[in-house]
C-alpha cells in the first residue's frame, strides 16, 4: 500500500497545522525543546519504543488479529513503523549527544 501525492500533501498540510498550533501555544522558540538530544526528544524516542511494544503484545500478538491476514499483515506493518522511527529518532538523538558535536 503506496502512499498518494494527494495523502502527501494532506500529511504535510497537517504537519504544517500542528507547527503553527505549537507557535501560537509555546513561542517560535517552541523546537529547541525537543531538538534531538533534549530532554523532548528522549521523551519521544522513550514513548515511540512503549507504542511498538504495545502494538506488538496487544494487537499483533491477539488471536483476532492472527485470524485475518490482512489485519495481521496491517498490524505487522504499525510495528515495523513505530521501530523504523525508534531507530530513526535514536540514531539522530543519540548523534546529538555525542562528544564533539556541540551540544556537551
Amino acid at each position: 500500500m503506496s502512499t498518494s501525492p494527494a495523502q502527501l500533501t494532506d500529511v504535510r498540510r497537517e504537519r504544517q497545522q500542528a507547527i503553527t498550533e505549537l507557535v501560537a501555544e509555546h513561542g517560535p522558540n517552541w523546537a529547541e525543546e525537543y531538538k534531538p538530544g533534549s530532554f523532548g526528544c528522549h521523551e519521544l524516542l522513550d514513548r515511540t519504543l512503549l507504542a511498538a511494544e504495545t502494538v506488538e503484545r496487544s494487537v499483533l500478538s491477539h488471536p483476532a488479529c492472527a485470524q485475518r491476514e490482512d489485519w495481521y499483515e496491517l498490524a505487522e506493518r504499525a510495528v515495523a513503523a513505530l521501530n523504523e522511527l525508534y531507530q530513526r529518532i535514536g540514531a539522530e538523538h543519540l548523534s546529538a549527544d555525542s562528544p564533539g558535536n556541540g551540544n556537551s
